[in-house]
């Protein structure tokens, strides 16, 4: 019987699984489709080779570190998605389109060379292929006194395996909506998981390719938005290789889940190329085209994705990161995430925290130095000062988050975004280099489930909050660009009262797992060092 059984072969599953071989653990990875990758979804083109991305496509280094760190640690190449040019707008379908006064809407994104499925290909490759089982279909999940039993549809049989720990690295509503658990879960958590939209599952994707990217050469970035009626793809782009050589454009849908599923796939090709001539002129009509629906696929999008969310989704959701069944059962995925939720970011985050409470980091302090106030005094020391060395460039960050939803066209809840997104990030950098630190508590106490050591160490932490929030206001009294945001220029007090909450929230998702850091680094304690 395996320690661990991952179900789901995304990002997060793939990253966890890494790191459990890594470490040395027992582990194994079951996958519904026939491939890994989850929604990491990579597509060669007849026309010109060109290896094109029908799921997530950038990535952004600037505020993304753990998928930065993950694609050069792998080896892989990457480069600047092109915003040189032209960027055009078309408001009716009998005129032609007008070119705007945006630079870099992208906002510094960058793509991999060879395409995002190279990041699958080259994680896959790391795993024991003996470990890794496709074409599992989940079914359910069953407590057992010390373990879990899964139950999988597998050419067309039932099979079933047990273990010590189960990771769900699935998105929850389709947990929630296709698997039974027994016990059944609580009406909290199951409302929690329904409440959490899944990323990308209501989305539909094009990226059409062509022997040149005639756009580039009259001048046109290939980034288009278009506003009309009859309205099919409302935001376009280059999709083109890294030298522009391999050309192509990619575009979203505007229609929703349901009309698409109506059209035939012949009308649905008339209508993208119509869509791409009126914005791009004849030239745009030859081409070979990419269409993936995430919204038809079985293992993405359940029943209530099929609506679209009114407003940007929130991810994170307490409840879904806490171990259900004795620390038996763990969910996992990028809707999971702390920070990230609903990016590749996100699934990255999702898995350190499960390795963090699955597999976490050896004590690396030589046997005569164990027990030794001293070494976790350097600990906290060291700590401390990177806490306080990261802290002048929060505005910083603040300011790339804050670009990049203005960059996409967010016009609502600007700074509360940013703001939390910024904390997230650091909180999550911070959980990092709290791991990594070769603490021993095994001689630390214990007071009601907190260790001693954690007040020091969220200490430096102590006036964060406000300091951020003070010098974002200031920014955002001074920016042109938040002048037409008159509630993100001057903040009301309610506004400013739902930022502090979410701040809060955080904070306290940061001061759980932070203490829950400490303890895993002590051996197993006795019961008379614990103060209930």
């Amino acid at each position: 019987m395996p320690d661990t059984i991952i179900v789901g072969g995304g990002l997060c599953g793939l990253a966890l699984a890494k790191s459990l071989q890594e470490r040395g653990r027992d582990f194994m990875l079951y996958e519904a489709r026939e491939r890994m990758g989850g929604r990491i979804f990579s597509e060669r083109c007849q026309r010109n080779n060109l290896a094109v991305d029908l799921g997530p496509t950038w990535f952004w280094p600037d505020t993304q570190p753990r998928v930065t760190r993950l694609i050069s640690d792998l080896g892989l190449d990457t480069f600047a998605q092109h915003d040189q040019g032209g960027i055009l707008r078309l408001n009716t379908p009998d005129e032609k389109p007008e070119v705007m006064a945006l630079t870099d809407i992208h906002g510094g994104a960058r793509r991999v060379i060879g395409g995002m499925g190279g990041l699958v290909t080259a994680m896959t490759a790391q795993l024991p292929v003996d470990r890794l089982h496709l074409g599992h279909t989940l079914l359910s999940v069953e407590e057992d006194d010390d373990y879990v039993i899964l139950s999988f549809r597998h050419n067309e049989r039932v099979v079933q395996v047990n273990a010590r720990h189960v990771v769900l690295a699935l998105p929850p509503r389709l947990l929630e909506e296709h698997v039974l658990f027994d016990p059944p879960l609580n009406a909290s958590l199951r409302e929690a998981m329904r409440a959490t939209h899944t990323w990308m599952a209501d989305q539909a994707k094009v990226v059409v390719a062509y022997d040149q990217a005639f756009w580039r050469e009259s001048g046109q970035s290939g980034n288009a938005f278009v506003t009309h009626e009859q309205v099919v793809l409302p935001e376009i782009f280059d999709a083109c290789d890294a030298t522009g050589e391999q050309a192509a454009l990619g575009a979203f849908f505007s229609l929703p889940p349901a009309l698409r599923a109506t059209i035939p796939p012949a009308t649905m090709a008339l209508l993208i190329s119509s869509q791409l001539v009126q914005v791009f002129d004849p030239p745009a009509e030859d081409g070979e085209q990419h269409v993936h629906d995430w919204a038809q696929e079985a293992y993405t999008c359940s029943t209530l994705d099929r609506t679209p969310p009114s407003t940007h989704p929130e991810y994170g959701n307490p409840n879904l990161r806490l171990p259900l069944w004795e620390n038996k059962l763990f969910f996992g995925g990028s809707e999971t995430a702390g920070y990230g939720g609903g990016y590749l970011e996100g699934a990255l985050e999702s898995a350190a925290r499960l390795q963090r409470m699955l597999a976490p980091d050896p004590v690396s302090l030589s046997p005569q130095a164990l027990n030794s106030p001293a070494d976790n005094t350097a600990c906290i020391a060291l700590f401390g000062t990177w806490v306080t060395a990261q802290q002048p460039d929060l505005l910083a960050t603040y300011r790339r988050h804050l670009n990049q939803y203005l960059t996409r066209q967010h016009k609502e809840q600007l700074t509360q975004r940013a703001l939390l997104d910024t904390m997230e990030q650091f909180y999550s950098e911070a959980l990092r280099q709290l791991s990594e630190l070769p603490f021993d508590t095994s001689g630390t106490g214990i007071h009601k489930g907190r260790s001693d050591l954690t007040p020091e160490v969220h200490a430096p932490f102590a006036t964060v909050h406000q300091t951020l929030i003070r010098e974002a206001l200031a920014f955002n009294r001074s920016s042109c660009a938040l002048s037409n945001f008159p509630e993100e220029h001057e903040p009301g007090k309610e506004y400013l009262s739902t930022i502090a909450r979410d701040l809060a929230a955080a904070w306290r998702e940061f001061a759980l797992s932070s203490n829950a850091v400490l303890l895993a680094k002590a051996a197993p304690v006795t019961e008379s060092q614990r103060t209930h």
